[in-house]
């Protein structure tokens, strides 16, 4: 007989201790496919879709929309129509309590956040009564300064939602009077502007990285002009079917090729270890207004240029609407950060725990080179690669980051 599965909190990252029910996608009763997305759930960072672990009947909701519980905690049942269920307590939605005992109830804290965020409204009567936000819509008016006791929420409940947040921001702000403006000025010269959530996830992630990863560094120039002649080429021959190859997409590709010979830098550090990876998850940097985030395009041996590119759109529209899956936020056994589009030359990256390794691409330029003892015209980029001394050495990284250079300076390779 099938056993009842429970549909848990997943721990998205190694520093995420809670999670917020944004919204039920399925309700009680509904029959759920194996891997169907059933939840929105929000977590420091990021939006993402909870998919089933099993297939049945989705036969009881635990955790009700607009509650923040700890990781791994229990959200739903998923079982067969008439099976017994375990004992497993509900969490309530939260909700408004009695005028005479009115106080504010949010979510477990990862720091002290400011009072603005936690004060309750009042109500036409000028009764306090609850603010309910989620996590993003919190850390949103923290940044900018809002008081979220006078956003109006359009989320179930009256729940203020990131939109609502943005609205308000982007809403004119009504003429002060001379003096209020002059101590607004005066507090804004001396203010200390908060961490938001996902700063501080940020922080603990970057400090643990640089703190317990020994980083070295190797960088290499590559001649890019065969590559973006190609680029061109496959570009205008598939411009109708609205599919372009980004410079992005190609770094990509040489990256796989390079993992799959040099496996080392596809792998995670443990205490006993060298962990090897059998699949490559690229994690590719995207950089939102609340902070970054690398969600990975998943399985990438194999796979075509065309076929990677329309897996990055798909990756980086699906973050930017929250519709990420947990296993896109958190899979990644390799990553890239490009920064080529804001005109960058070359930098550093630090590597996202508990992965080994990290590439930092710089801009194309057209820059002189010399060839053949002449002065040419070529069009040049950096690529650094960031990797941990724990898991390779500097000779197997310049290896490694030396057949990357080479794959995109022969660039038909990568299409055959």
């Amino acid at each position: 007989m099938a056993l009842a599965t429970e549909l848990t909190m997943p721990q998205m990252g190694y520093d995420m201790q809670e999670g917020t029910v944004v919204r039920w996608l399925k309700p009680e009763g509904a029959d759920i496919e194996l891997d169907e997305v059933v939840a929105e759930i929000e977590t420091d960072k990021a939006t993402v879709e909870l998919p089933s672990q099993a297939a049945g009947v989705l036969r009881r909701i635990l955790v009700q929309e607009g509650v923040t519980v700890p990781v791994h905690t229990a959200i739903a049942i998923v079982g067969t129509q008439d099976e017994p269920l375990p004992e497993v307590s509900e969490t309530p939605a939260p909700a408004a309590k009695p005028e005479a005992q009115a106080a504010v109830e949010e979510p477990p804290k990862l720091a002290p956040e400011p009072v603005a965020s936690a004060e309750p409204r009042t109500d036409a009567e000028g009764s306090p009564r609850e603010v309910r936000a989620s996590p993003v819509a919190r850390r949103l008016a923290e940044e900018r300064s809002l008081d979220l006791a006078q956003i109006a929420g359009t989320g179930p409940g009256g729940r203020i939602t990131r939109d609502d947040v943005m609205a308000a921001a982007s809403a004119p702000e009504p003429p002060r009077a001379p003096a209020v403006a002059a101590a607004s000025a005066d507090r804004a010269r001396g203010a200390r502007v908060p961490l938001s959530r996902m700063r501080q996830q940020i922080a603990r992630v970057t400090v643990r990285s640089k703190q317990q990863i020994p980083h070295y560094y190797v960088s290499v120039k590559v001649d890019m002009t065969q590559a973006m002649m190609m680029r061109r080429q496959i570009n205008e021959r598939t411009k109708d079917q609205g599919g372009r190859i980004s410079v992005n997409d190609l770094v990509i590709k040489a990256c796989v090729g390079a993992l799959t010979k040099y496996p080392k830098f596809n792998a995670f550090f443990t205490d006993d270890a060298i962990q090897m990876n059998e699949l490559i998850n690229v994690g590719v940097a995207i950089a939102e207004e609340e902070g970054l985030i690398v969600p990975a395009i998943l399985d990438c041996r194999g796979r075509s240029i065309s076929d990677i590119a329309a897996a990055s759109r798909d990756l980086a529209e699906r973050a930017k609407s929250g519709a990420l899956r947990p296993e896109e936020y958190t899979g990644a056994t390799f990553s890239i950060s490009n920064l080529g589009m804001l005109d960058v030359t070359s930098f550093v990256a630090i590597i996202v725990p508990p992965q080994s390794a990290v590439v930092a691409v710089g801009t194309v330029t057209k820059t002189p080179v010399v060839r053949d003892d002449q002065i040419a015209v070529a069009d040049m980029m950096t690529v650094t690669l960031s990797a941990d001394h724990r898991v390779s050495d500097g000779a197997e990284g310049a290896r490694f980051v030396v057949e990357v250079k080479d794959l995109l300076q022969n660039p038909y390779s990568l299409v055959l």
